[in-house]
C-alpha cells in the first residue's frame, strides 16, 4: 500500500477521463476498475474531497468516456467523443496489434493493421484536442517500434510517429517495454515514459511454477540476443543469479521477410545444466529465434526453461510452441496483456499471464496528480519486498495489483 499514500492528498490536475479505442477496451474496463477501486479506498477522505471543489471528477463510478470511430462504406472512418471532455486530464488508450477487429470496403472484410489502429488514435485526439485540458496517448505496443532508426534509404516511422502527435499537442507519451526507448530524443519536448513488467513477470512467474529456487545453482537468466541484455543483468543482478547471453549469427547477403536470416545463435555464459533458465525479452513475433534459444538451452542440460516476454505476438500461430511444449522443449511462457490475445492462448496449459491493468491504472492515477514519477519506475524496492513476502509467505494480493 505504500505507493498509494504520496498520492492521496494531491491535487489532480483536472478531471481524469478515458478514451479507450476498441482494440484495447476489455484492458482499459480492467483499468478503469482499479481506478474506481483505488480513488474510493479510504471513506474519509473520500468524503472530503467530496467537499473540495479541488477535486472534482476526482472520483466518478467510471473514466471511461463513450467513443466510437465508425467506417464509410469506402473505409474512410472518423472519430466521435459522445459526451464532454472540456478541461478533463485526457488519456486515450490504443493497442495497434489487435488485429481481430475488421471493417468492410466496398463490402470486403478487412482486419485492422497496426496503420488503421493508429489513424483512430489520431481521429480522437481530433475530436477531442481542442477541449481538453491536456491529452496523454498510451500505447502499450510502441507503433513502428522496431523501425527506430535509419541505416540506408528508408522511413523513420516510429520518430515521425512520434513528431505527429506532438504536432497534434499530446503531452505526454506512455507506452510499455519499448524496442529502443532512444527513439524519444526525436521529440525533446514531448513527455514519453517507457515502463518495465519486470516486477510482474518475477511476481507471475515465482506465484505460478513450483520449485522455482531463486540461487546460482537453480536459477539463471538469459538474454536471447544482444538486444535483450539490459533487461536480462537487471533481473540477474536483483535476484542474485547468473546470466548468459545468446548471439544472432545472420546471413547479410540474403533478406528473407524484410530482415536477415538467422544462421546460428551462439552461447556465452556459465553452465546451464540441471537448472531453470528464463528467458527475458520485449516481445514474441513469429516465435522462430526464442524457439532455437530454448532447443539449444535444452541441448545444453537445462531443467526448464521459461520465457517471459511482453508482447506475445504470436504471428505464425501457436502450433510450434504446442509442438515444443509436447517436446519438453519450452515448459512455461509469460506475457502481459497489454496487446491482444487469441483466445486459445489462454487456455494452452505452458502460458502464464502478467495482469499490467492494476500497474496501469496506478500510473495513470499518478500522473493524474502530477505525481514524480520516480515511485512509478522503480521495481527494485517492489521486488525485494515480493520476495521477502514470498518466502513469509505474508503477500498482500491488492497491494500487489496496484503496482
Amino acid at each position: 500500500m505504500q505507493n498509494i499514500d504520496h498520492t492521496q492528498n494531491r491535487l489532480p490536475v483536472a478531471p481524469l477521463k478515458i478514451a479507450a479505442l476498441e482494440s484495447c477496451r476489455e484492458l482499459a474496463e480492467k483499468v478503469n476498475e482499479h481506478l474506481i477501486h483505488l480513488r474510493s479506498a479510504n471513506p474519509e477522505r473520500t468524503e472530503e474531497r467530496a467537499k473540495s471543489l479541488h477535486y472534482r471528477g476526482y472520483d466518478a463510478d467510471s473514466y471511461l468516456l463513450d467513443i466510437n470511430c465508425p467506417r464509410f462504406g469506402t473505409g474512410e472512418g472518423k472519430g466521435i467523443i459522445n459526451e464532454s471532455v472540456r478541461g478533463s486530464d485526457l488519456y486515450v488508450m490504443v493497442d495497434v496489434t489487435n488485429y481481430s477487429l475488421t471493417y468492410k470496403v466496398d463490402g470486403d472484410l478487412n482486419h485492422m493493421s497496426p496503420d488503421d489502429h493508429f489513424q483512430d488514435l489520431k481521429r480522437i485526439i481530433a475530436a477531442g484536442g481542442a477541449a481538453a485540458h491536456r491529452i496523454s496517448v498510451i500505447m502499450p505496443f510502441l507503433y513502428e517500434g522496431r523501425q527506430h532508426r535509419r541505416t540506408k534509404r528508408e522511413s523513420l516511422d516510429c520518430a515521425y510517429m512520434l513528431t505527429e502527435l506532438e504536432n497534434m499537442g499530446i503531452s505526454n507519451f506512455i507506452t510499455f517495454d519499448a524496442h529502443d526507448p532512444r527513439v524519444q530524443n526525436a521529440t525533446p519536448f514531448t513527455g514519453f515514459d517507457n515502463f518495465m513488467p519486470t516486477y510482474q513477470f518475477i511476481k507471475t512467474c515465482f506465484k505460478n511454477i513450483p520449485n522455482l529456487q531463486i540461487d546460482k545453482d537453480h536459477l539463471m537468466i538469459i538474454s536471447p540476443d544482444e538486444g535483450a541484455m539490459d533487461r536480462a543483468i537487471y533481473v540477474a543482478n536483483i535476484l542474485g543469479v547468473d546470466i548468459g547471453m545468446f548471439y544472432k549469427r545472420r546471413d547479410y547477403s540474403k533478406v528473407i521477410n524484410g530482415r536477415n536470416p538467422i544462421v546460428a545463435h551462439e552461447f556465452l555464459g556459465a553452465s546451464v545444466k540441471d537448472k531453470d533458465v528464463m528467458i527475458m525479452d520485449d516481445m514474441i513475433s513469429s516465435g522462430e529465434s526464442m524457439m532455437d534459444t530454448a532447443r539449444s538451452l535444452k541441448e545444453r542440460g537445462c531443467k526448464r526453461v521459461i520465457i517471459c516476454a511482453t508482447f506475445g505476438l504470436f504471428t505464425n500461430g501457436l502450433d510450434s510452441f504446442r509442438e515444443k511444449y509436447e517436446a519438453g522443449i519450452i515448459d512455461y511462457v509469460c506475457t502481459t496483456n497489454l496487446n491482444y490475445r487469441r483466445p486459445e492462448l489462454l487456455n494452452e496449459p505452458w502460458y502464464l499471464e502478467a495482469d499490467m491493468s492494476g500497474y496501469l491504472a496506478y500510473i495513470i492515477h499518478s500522473l493524474n496528480c502530477d505525481a514524480s514519477s520516480e515511485d512509478r519506475e522503480a521495481s527494485t524496492q517492489k521486488i525485494q519486498d515480493f520476495m521477502k513476502n514470498l518466502q513469509n509467505d505474508d503477500y498482500e494480493y491488492y497491494g500487489s495489483v496496484i503496482e
